[in-house]
């Protein structure tokens, strides 16, 4: 089992920054990659963005590209994302996420970062 610590939410105008911190404890061996993930109010969850350890290969959800950018620090077992030129829509409850492949079977989640864009 991993453990996730999400922080770094919070309020912000449109067009303002915010960077998030996801810290894994636990058995991080059994990982290969950690990501984002977000659900705004009546909305499906749905993909941010995700790193893999080995490589550092990262991947977009298209809504966030050039906008978000995700990175880690291994020796913390932590991984960031930085959100710049928020929008409105960015409005969301953001969730970590950890696994062999995130969001597939056996991922473990954080319990979840509000973020909130005012116009």
């Amino acid at each position: 089992q991993v453990q996730l610590v999400e922080s770094g939410g919070g309020l912000v105008q449109a067009g303002g920054s915010l960077r998030l911190s996801c810290a894994a404890s636990g058995r991080t061996f059994s990982t290969r990659a950690m990501g984002w993930f977000r659900r705004a109010p009546g909305k499906e969850r749905e993909f941010v963005a995700s790193i893999n350890w080995s490589g550092g290969s990262t991947y977009y959800a298209d809504s966030v590209k050039g906008r978000f950018t995700i990175s880690s620090d291994s020796a913390r077992n932590t991984v960031y994302l930085q959100m710049n030129s928020l929008k409105p829509e960015d409005t969301a409850v953001y969730y970590c996420a950890a696994g062999l492949v995130v969001g597939g079977a056996g991922t473990s989640w954080g319990q979840g970062t509000q973020v909130t864009v005012s116009s």
